[in-house]
């Protein structure tokens, strides 16, 4: 099973990106399943219900959210109708939609879920993705040996305590959240592969995807403002991981993927 994940998409300039960067990914990076982090692809906080369906439309198999899960009020009214959307499935019960789900994949079954960290959020409350962890895993190998699972968590120390406590029971952690892709993705002893952060789809000359001077204000007088897209250097980033019959990682790679910059003044080009 060859699984492709997509690192957040950030913005209009992430869905580009996407879209541009697709049929190079496809002769490079062959997949049986693909994964898109969403998390920041409606103006870069939250997914909207006419963004989610056109990735979907794009090609993705599924859609993953982190805290920004609800802050689209048209998906989070529709997110039940929406299997192919996962929120964290660390949430309260009473919250809509679902955190986890099992998708075919070239034959076979693939099971792919979404966890939140605790450390850094204050917008959502979830609960310990540790105490879980046991339960959901061994409910999701009752279906299938591929498992999954986006960790989207700020604290870097938290990702790597969850890579170790998943070790031997799913075949990829994937961390996601800060936007930044880091270089330490490996195959854990017990065929785990692990990444602390996939990186960002979107500007790469920016904050976080988004512009750098309206950051730069933010920090200056306090105001949140994170509404405002950038288009330079706009790159795909992601990581292409190889699973065996066994449900164990072969390999992973990091995916980077340079594209053209969108159209001169056409700021909505997606």
């Amino acid at each position: 099973m060859k699984i492709l994940y997509v690192a957040e998409l950030v913005g209009k300039a992430g869905v580009y990106a996407f879209k541009k960067a697709l049929p190079d990914l496809k002769l490079r990076y062959p997949w049986d399943f693909l994964i898109v982090c969403a998390n920041g692809a409606t103006g870069g906080n939250g997914l909207g219900r006419n963004h989610a369906a056109y990735l979907r439309k794009l090609g993705a198999n599924v859609l993953t959210l982190g805290e920004c899960c609800f802050y689209k009020k048209d998906l989070t009214e529709n997110i039940e109708k929406m299997p192919y959307v996962l929120r964290p499935e660390n949430l309260n019960l009473e919250a809509p939609g679902f955190g986890s789900r099992i998708f075919k994949a070239g034959g076979e079954k693939i099971a792919v879920t979404v966890l939140l960290g605790q450390s850094g959020f204050s917008r959502l409350h979830s609960n310990s993705p540790f105490s879980m962890l046991p339960a959901l895993l061994e409910r999701l190998r009752q279906e299938t040996p591929y498992i999954v699972i986006d960790f989207h968590a700020q604290a870097s120390a938290e990702k790597k305590t969850l890579f170790f406590a998943a070790d031997s029971r799913c075949s990829a952690v994937i961390g996601s959240h800060t936007r930044v892709q880091t270089a330490d993705e490996t195959i854990l002893k017990g065929g785990t592969a692990v990444i602390s952060d996939a990186g960002r789809t979107g500007s790469q000359e920016s904050v976080g995807g988004c512009e750098a001077a309206s950051r730069i204000q933010e920090y200056i007088t306090g105001i949140p403002d994170w509404t405002r897209d950038t288009w330079e250097r706009p790159e795909l980033q992601g990581v292409y991981i190889d699973i065996g019959r066994d449900g164990k990682a072969l390999s992973i790679e990091r995916i980077r993927v340079e594209v053209p910059p969108a159209p001169s003044g056409d700021s909505k080009f997606e």
